[in-house]
């Protein structure tokens, strides 16, 4: 009888025979590192139960199912002011009083111009005796100008497409900031415009026309989108406006009676305005530091327009009209 020894030899743990070769296995991945998206210095392993984004202790926000970040919490909020929380609210929406006082007053200016004014908007004389926005008048003193002609308009179609704009963009921007913010945007970037075009533009002008604060009101939609852009809408409304911005610079290259300082002039003023409002945060020291900038943003269309006043009461044709 023969005794056969089998001869055994231990084999470490990440090595495998096939077919009699030993073959190295692939170790186990490394654990994947997340940092918080909001800020991008902290890790963490908690994510969003709404959107699914890593969010570090600073972030959560108690949910009835694990915890939120401080931007679902106010999109939920914003979902039940849109929905049931407006039926608590009630009230006028912001953008439909604005549009029934720019109506209200075109009516006014068919009125005082006549039944020819309806589709031409009535002349020169009846628009400045209205409140039109010209620069001699204004260093002379007449600063509400730079608000008057916010609701004047040249014409039926003129009214048409800036009501549109205004319809289009201004739901969006007072259902997502709400009401108070839209105001904010949409007269400060109307004085904005307002000074960028009696700063910038031609003395002898005559202006008028909602469109300086409706492009802050477009403005206001890029900035919000543009801090959503992480999302399939963020990007698709960017797309929109950019479309829309390219299509704007073209009627101003072709039509010389589009007031382009005044569109950019607004369009930065509610890009600014709208960082600020959808950007700093909540609580008392980002109400505090909205309000600071805001008000900044004032001081400087002030500033823009006294230095400019000075300017235009050194003119000659100022002194030959105002006889200084």
């Amino acid at each position: 009888m023969t005794s056969v020894f089998c001869h055994t030899r231990s084999v470490p743990p990440f090595w495998i025979a096939t077919d009699g070769v030993a073959e190295p296995l692939a170790p186990p991945p490394a654990p994947t590192i997340e940092v918080c998206y909001r800020h991008p210095t902290v890790q963490t392993r908690v994510h969003c139960t709404r959107c699914g984004r890593p969010i570090c202790p600073d972030c959560m926000i108690q949910a009835p199912v694990g915890f939120q970040c401080p931007e679902c919490v106010e999109d939920a909020r914003k979902e039940f002011r849109r929905g049931p929380g407006r039926a608590l609210r009630g009230g006028l929406s912001a953008t439909k009083a604005i549009v029934v006082a720019i109506v209200a007053m075109y009516a006014v200016e068919v009125i005082v111009g006549g039944p020819g004014s309806l589709l031409q908007g009535p002349d020169s004389r009846t628009l400045f005796d209205l409140g039109a926005m010209q620069p001699l008048a204004i260093a002379d003193g007449q600063f509400w100008r730079l608000f008057s002609a916010m609701f004047l308009h040249a014409g039926l179609l003129h009214l048409g497409f800036n009501l549109y704009a205004l319809w289009l963009f201004g739901r969006v921007i007072e259902d997502e900031l709400g009401r108070a913010w839209f105001l904010v945007i949409y007269f400060v970037s109307g004085l904005l415009a307002s000074v960028a075009s009696y700063a910038f533009g031609p003395v002898t002008a005559l202006a008028v026309g909602a469109s300086g604060a409706i492009f802050g009101i477009f403005g206001a939609f890029i900035a919000f989108n543009w801090r959503r852009r992480h999302t399939p809408l963020g990007r698709a409304n960017l797309r929109t406006a950019g479309t829309l911005l390219l299509l704007n610079l073209i009627l101003a290259v072709g039509y010389r009676s589009i007031d382009w300082r005044a569109h950019v002039g607004g369009l930065v003023a509610g890009l600014a305005v709208t960082a600020v409002a959808d950007g700093l945060g909540r609580g008392r020291n980002g109400r505090l530091l909205q309000v600071a900038c805001v008000g900044g943003m004032i001081a400087l269309g002030i500033a823009i327009t006294v230095w400019r006043t000075d300017a235009i009461r050194s003119l000659p044709q100022f002194q030959a009209i105002f006889g200084v």
